[in-house]
């Protein structure tokens, strides 16, 4: 898909503006590290968090790919936050540790204050869709 750039002129004094398409776009399949919990900031929509494990896997050494060698594998957990009502509610009470789901959505960084008063950041998934894969089972959601 091609992203296309668009311009628009204002008038003759004002210089041009232009603004550019982008895409802020993350898909991830994995598994559940923990029962989501659903959490309400006071004044906010709730939101259901929960975390993901992604797994990268590769043989080390100067083989190919067809011969012997060690096998690497690296796990990267992700933050998964789902704010959308519908998606929200069903993935709080079906998503359980262990599950193996597909997760569409965008990536979103923040900051915020721990206990000890030390700011932290986070990168955050917003989910925006979720497919559950486990036992033979393909709904999505």
């Amino acid at each position: 898909q091609v992203l296309r750039q668009f311009v628009r002129h204002e008038s003759d004094t004002v210089s041009s503006l232009v603004l550019e398409r982008s895409m802020n776009r993350v898909q991830l399949l994995g598994r559940v590290g923990q029962d989501p919990i659903m959490r309400q900031v006071e004044g906010k929509n709730p939101v259901t968090i929960f975390s993901l494990a992604t797994n990268e896997m590769w043989r080390t050494g100067d083989s190919d790919a067809t011969q012997g060698g060690d096998i690497s594998q690296k796990t990267t957990w992700h933050r998964i936050s789902v704010f959308r009502p519908g998606l929200r509610d069903v993935t709080y009470q079906y998503v359980k540790k262990g599950a193996r789901i597909y997760v569409e959505g965008k990536l979103d960084y923040g900051e915020y204050t721990d206990k000890n008063n030390v700011r932290r950041q986070a990168t955050t998934i917003i989910a925006d869709n979720v497919i559950f894969l486990s036992d033979g089972v393909r709904d999505k959601v």
